[in-house]
């Protein structure tokens, strides 16, 4: 009996009665004889339900279990079936293992923990398993999660963007919690209808709770939220409203360039280019000093704004708007209200097209900016599970599709990872 107790315990078999251990010479493996206790057998293994009998099925059958030291463990138990009256003949329900998995569930939890905190390599040699095997042990364990909690439950701030996740222009679009700092929703695809599968899975009553969005100026976005979060504020991403100076700042750049003596002449004896000289030189290398911040420039870079400003007094003009307007959106409430206000009206008469235009975009998403001037809400966060979501992309090279891969991003970012078997969760 009190084998039987340190078996149980050891192999994650709860509600299961132990008949017997054995070394398999064959397998080089030891394998554990079980069978469910009375009052979980004869039940359906998709929904539950308990159902009549049907047949054996096919015998016989064995799952694998954590390794006993250096060697394999199998649980191995009689796989009958039952008539389900939802699903039809179905393989009985075993309560050490998920429906239509060949692991146990401490084994596949343990290998779903080991894909997020370690290497693919660590993974599959540690485990002795295919790596599109962990790739289907993660996606069972993520839907299993999936089924349990509800990520969507008391959303009132969020984020949305896009990420690529493999050539040949594949997308995620995800959606993080402002409030919590976790990712809560990801698909594959970047459009409206991706987006709409989102609020149709949050619903119309907790869409209406939602009271802000932050996001870039993606149209396709703008038009969801509007439709499907009527009570929400998008709010700008002020990076991506500085972006919106930097491209200004280079077509004015190239225009400088274009007009600076030195330019590539084509060395017609060698049919080849020759390099910029003279101001053309002095403004192709100037480009990382107008797009850094006047903080982050080195000695050398500030030499070359101070020859811009003496030699090209339009380009220098261009610098300043883009620092104006950075200046502008890094301000809060209505003093950020005023320097806008200011800089548009420096914009407008600026004599530099590019910039004219840059200030009719920014009226035209006026309101969005100073919601982000009100709230404080930026991308920062989702940017940063981005990058993180790109490095859990690395390591799931190799899964046949993007379902494993977005299991593994919600198991790491979504603040539900399974523990180590043996340990308990710790408390959020």
């Amino acid at each position: 009996m009190r084998k039987n107790r340190v078996l149980r315990a050891a192999f994650g078999l709860e509600n299961a009665v132990v008949e017997g251990a054995d070394f398999d010479e064959l397998a080089g493996a030891v394998v554990v004889s079980v069978r469910p206790v009375a009052r979980v057998r004869n039940r359906c293994g998709r929904c539950g339900r308990r159902s009549p009998r049907y047949d054996r099925g096919e015998g016989r059958r064995r799952w694998r279990a954590l390794d006993l030291g250096a060697t394999k463990v199998f649980v191995e138990a009689d796989a009958p079936r039952v008539r389900c009256g939802v699903h039809g003949p179905t393989v009985a329900q075993v309560p050490w293992a998920r429906h239509d998995a060949g692991h146990t569930r401490d084994f596949d939890d343990h290998a779903a923990w080991l894909a997020v905190h370690t290497s693919k390599s660590a993974v599959v040699e540690l485990l002795r398993i295919a790596w599109r095997t962990v790739g289907a042990i993660v996606a069972r364990v993520g839907a299993d999660i999936e089924a349990a909690v509800d990520r969507l439950d008391g959303l009132r701030r969020i984020g949305i963007d896009e990420i690529s996740y493999k050539r040949g222009y594949r997308y995620l679009t995800v959606v993080v919690d402002h409030d919590t700092g976790r990712l809560v929703w990801a698909a594959p695809g970047r459009d409206e209808t991706t987006l709409h599968t989102f609020f149709d899975q949050l619903g119309p009553e907790r869409a209406a709770l939602i009271t802000d969005v932050s996001a870039d100026m993606a149209d396709w976005i703008a038009k969801v939220v509007a439709a499907r979060a009527p009570n929400a504020v998008r709010c700008a991403d002020p990076f991506h409203v500085v972006s919106w100076a930097i491209k200004a700042l280079d077509v004015e750049r190239n225009r400088a360039w274009n007009q600076a003596s030195g330019r590539r002449r084509i060395d017609t004896a060698a049919r080849t280019q020759g390099k910029a000289l003279g101001n053309a030189r002095q403004i192709k290398r100037s480009r990382y000093a107008l797009w850094k911040n006047p903080e982050d420039l080195t000695a050398t870079q500030h030499h070359q704004l101070e020859w811009i400003a003496k030699t090209d007094p339009r380009l220098w003009r261009a610098y300043l708007l883009k620092e104006g307007l950075r200046y502008a959106v890094n301000f809060k409430g209505d003093e950020g209200k005023e320097a806008l206000d200011r800089w548009l009206s420096w914009a407008r008469r600026c004599r530099i097209p590019a910039f004219v235009e840059l200030a009719r975009k920014i009226v035209d998403h006026r309101a969005a900016i100073e919601a982000m001037m009100d709230s404080g809400l930026s991308n920062g966060l989702i940017e940063s599970t981005n990058a993180k979501i790109r490095l859990l992309t690395r390591i799931a090279f190799g899964f046949h599709g993007p379902k494993p891969l977005i299991a593994l991003i919600m198991l790491a970012l979504g603040g539900h990872c399974p523990p180590l078997p043996g340990r308990k969760r710790p408390t959020d």
